[in-house]
């Protein structure tokens, strides 16, 4: 499993919306100052809820600050409509069935047996500029996240 560090560029992909259409990181760049990916575990969970509404509620602080937010899951297209629907979620979900882009960025199992927690900010460039991983904590992983894309954004040109 690899592992991204800060300032790395994250790993290409192409993963299926609840729509079924593909989405590539590419075309999530375009046209943004910062990616927000946040992976968790399954649809429909107490932690995962709260962490998906938490995102929810500080979305439209992240897109004024220029970026955009998804949510990656082994849940197929299907559930992860019916979980937009039910919490009025206004950003992109992508099933990563089989976990393959989960393991291309690193995100380890917790206790070897859950699908990891974790989030990565990501420059326009596709950099990794940010990473927070906590099983436990999901609300942070909104505000961490949202904290660093508005230093990102207020950073001179060649900052971090």
């Amino acid at each position: 499993m690899a592992t991204l560090t800060i300032g790395d560029r994250a790993p290409a992909f192409a993963l299926p919306d609840p729509a079924g259409e593909t989405v590539t990181l590419d075309a999530l760049l375009e046209g943004t100052k910062a990616l927000v990916l946040f992976f968790y575990p399954k649809d429909e969970t107490p932690g995962c809820t709260a962490e998906a509404c938490s995102f929810r509620d500080r979305h439209e602080a992240f897109v004024e600050a220029g970026a955009k937010v998804v949510g990656i899951s082994d849940d197929p297209p299907a559930s992860h409509a019916t979980f937009r629907e039910r919490h009025h979620l206004p950003y992109l979900l992508l099933s990563d069935e089989g976990g393959r882009v989960r393991r291309a960025f690193g995100v380890r199992p917790t206790l070897g047996l859950l699908p990891g927690r974790e989030t990565f900010v990501l420059d326009g460039r596709g950099v990794v500029r940010g990473r927070f991983r906590s099983q436990l904590r999901a609300r942070a992983h909104a505000k961490e996240a949202l904290d660093l894309v508005r230093a990102l954004v207020a950073a001179p040109p060649g900052g971090p």
